[in-house]
């Protein structure tokens, strides 16, 4: 059998810990391996734990979840899927840029969990399609809350290639691996290495980040 993956929950209410704990040990592929009760605490566990994916609430009492998934994103110790009663405001857009990997509404269903818990350990950082959607067009309608009006021309996007800034274009859409790799007619794998190497040009941690730049930068 694979290893499970490994997942850590933070979230301030204890019921909402133990709904998430019950929806994923259905699936015999994932392991919750420990909890946290605020961002601080959150840190720590993910410090000794070492779980593949952080499920991360935004707002909790001390150190918040955005802090929290900075820090946890900056030190490479996992990929943080955040997840929030709220359908859009300054938190969401401010956990992205700290380098979520993406967030969820805290009333998705079993399924849709399982699944993006399985995708961001894939690497592949999948949001809820209307989730995207919702921050991609807020993006285009304007300056994210609390983002600058007039953005700075990313470090790096000078170096992307033509097919890359493609790739980049693809990403600020919304797409998925596959969906990039049907939009430029390559391969799955080629669309992910190329993913890979945008992200690291632009020094992005996650591909929303990526698309909120090729927003902000109007690649797309």
């Amino acid at each position: 059998m694979s290893t499970p993956i490994r997942v850590l929950l933070a979230d301030d209410h204890a019921a909402i810990r133990a709904g998430l704990r019950l929806m994923l040990e259905q699936a015999g592929d994932v392991e919750v391996v420990g909890e946290a009760a605020d961002g601080a605490a959150a840190v720590t566990n993910v410090r000794a734990l070492r779980p593949d994916v952080v499920l991360m609430d935004v707002r909790m009492p001390g150190t918040d979840g955005i802090a929290a998934t900075e820090t946890i994103v900056g030190e490479g110790l996992a990929d943080v899927v955040v997840l929030t009663t709220f359908d859009l405001d300054e938190y969401v857009f401010a956990a992205l840029r700290a380098g979520a990997a993406g967030f969820l509404l805290k009333t998705t269903d079993a399924p849709a969990l399982l699944d993006a818990v399985r995708r961001v350990a894939a690497g592949e950082g999948a949001l809820a399609p209307e989730v995207t959607r919702r921050v991609l067009d807020a993006v285009a309608r304007g300056p994210a809350p609390g983002g600058s009006d007039d953005p700075a021309v990313p470090h790096g996007l000078a170096e992307l290639t033509d097919r890359e800034r493609d790739v980049l274009a693809c990403l600020g859409r919304g797409l998925s691996n596959a969906g990039i790799a049907r939009e430029l007619v390559i391969t799955e794998a080629t669309a992910k290495t190329h993913v890979s190497r945008v992200l690291a040009k632009l020094g992005c941690s996650s591909r929303v980040q990526a698309a909120l730049l090729a927003r902000e930068a109007g690649v797309v």
